[in-house]
Formats: C-alpha cells, sequence, structure tokens
C-alpha cells in the first residue's frame, strides 16, 4: 500500500511540474528565418506566431509565390526550433528520460 501511495504522490508531483512547464512554455520563444534572414518569424512555446518581420527588398508584387514561399519555410523553421526547446524543458523535467504518453497538451 506505501508502494501506491507513493506512486500517487509522484505522479501528482508530475502533474504539477508538467503544470508550471505549460505556464513558463509561454514566455519561451524561437525565431525561424528564411531567405538569408530576409523574412523572420518568432513563436512562443504554444506554438502561436507571435511577431513576423519581411525585409522590404523581399515584397515584390509580380512575385508574391515567393514571399509566401518564404513565410511558409521561416514559420517552419521557428516551430521546429521551439520543438527543440520544448524537448530540452520535457527532458530536465522528466531527468532525460522519454516517458511514452508524455507530451503537453497544445
Amino acid at each position: 500500500m506505501a508502494f501506491n501511495m507513493n506512486f500517487i504522490k509522484q505522479a501528482q508531483e508530475l502533474q504539477e511540474k508538467i503544470k508550471r512547464l505549460q505556464e513558463d512554455l509561454v514566455n519561451k520563444v524561437a525565431t525561424g528565418s528564411a531567405g538569408g534572414d530576409m523574412v523572420k518569424v518568432t513563436v512562443n512555446g504554444k506554438h502561436e506566431v507571435i511577431d513576423v518581420k519581411i525585409a522590404k527588398e523581399v515584397v515584390n508584387p509580380d512575385d508574391v509565390q515567393m514571399l509566401e514561399d518564404l513565410v511558409i519555410a521561416a514559420v517552419n523553421d521557428a516551430m521546429r526550433k521551439i520543438e527543440d526547446v520544448i524537448k530540452e524543458e520535457m527532458a530536465k523535467l522528466t531527468g532525460g528520460i522519454n516517458i511514452p504518453g508524455l507530451e503537453l497538451p497544445f
């Protein structure tokens, strides 16, 4: 019975740590870029785009497709980078142990 209580207590502590991590991740950001930094996109830990910077030189009304492609590439780059940040933070939380099914709900 003591083992079960200890396990439940540890699970509750982990749940609280995950909740705090979710709150902290909102303040974590990553910036991705494309086109030699002509387009930069910043996202937060909730995978929300919070900033977009586009250099004037890349705005060409005759080539909108290129700008669209650069924005997509910059967003994808930022998302990959924030995923790395999230993985690092989760590794700190779990001591580097990969726990199947333990993911943040956003």
